[in-house]
């Protein structure tokens, strides 16, 4: 691990900061779920900064980890600031909301609050153009010195994540990542999926982690092309799957 965190520091240094600024932030929302009653939609209230601040760092480790292949220090180098400030803004409101126990998405409920949600999305969507350039970067070059299977796990990782992540757009369109009823019924632990209706944050999930289980399934496991491809398709169907369940109302985890 130790290994992992100093060669990530050599690769990316903004990135590697960012992410443990993340991890830090995390675990004092891990403390004040303890210690808060605030609560949002029916849940703790700071359940949702400690994900998205967990979240912002597997990303910022990932970009961090792969970039460091495509040998473009400038393009790499304003990709990781674009990275930073539009996490860093979206992070912020989200735990901004929380102590004040107020939604940070879907929220328009005055002017200021449904500026705020178009601003993210706005800035969310730019990410992620940017993150799928990336990935165009990486389909168009070649990296003899890496395996072809491992190439392939982080080119179609990052072209899944890029198209469910503009799933985000669906929930943002509808204001409610809940089908079949409004938002804030019961729910797993900590993801709080709805165990009663379809959520759309299901596949939204799955899709985006494919940035990461993609490339360490081609490493670890597949270890060649023709595996890599077809544990890629088989996540891609099953994603599809869980996201056509999701919109027909019906509930993955039923309870």
């Amino acid at each position: 691990m130790l290994l992992f965190f100093t060669t990530l520091r050599q690769r990316n240094r903004p990135l590697f900061y960012f992410g443990l600024v993340c991890i830090l932030s995390a675990l004092v929302c891990l403390v004040l779920m303890a210690v808060s009653t605030t609560k949002v939609m029916g849940i703790n209230a700071w359940i949702k900064p400690f994900k998205f601040f967990l979240s912002s760092t597997i990303f910022s480790f990932t970009m961090g980890w792969i970039m460091v292949y495509l040998k473009e220090e400038k393009k790499v180098r304003i990709y990781s600031a674009v990275l930073v400030v539009v996490l860093a803004f979206e992070i912020i409101y989200i735990a901004y909301q929380a102590a004040y126990g107020q939604l940070s998405h879907f929220n328009i409920s005055s002017a200021f609050y449904g500026m705020m949600f178009s601003l993210m999305g706005i800035a969310i969507s730019m990410l992620t153009l940017w993150t799928a350039y990336i990935g165009y970067l990486f389909f168009i070059k070649t990296f003899p010195a890496l395996p072809k299977a491992y190439v392939w796990g982080i080119r179609l990782g990052i072209l899944f994540f890029v198209l469910f992540a503009f799933e985000g757009g669906l929930m943002a369109a509808r204001l409610s990542h809940t089908v079949g009823a409004a938002d804030g019924g019961g729910g797993l632990p900590l993801t709080n999926w709805s165990t009663k209706y379809g959520d759309l944050r299901i596949a939204h999930f799955l899709g985006m982690h494919s940035l990461q289980v993609l490339p360490l399934f081609s490493w670890y496991i597949a270890k060649n092309t023709k595996t890599t491809f077809i544990g890629a398709a088989i996540y891609f169907i099953l994603t599809s799957l869980l996201f056509v369940q999701a919109l027909s109302g019906k509930p993955f985890f039923a309870m």
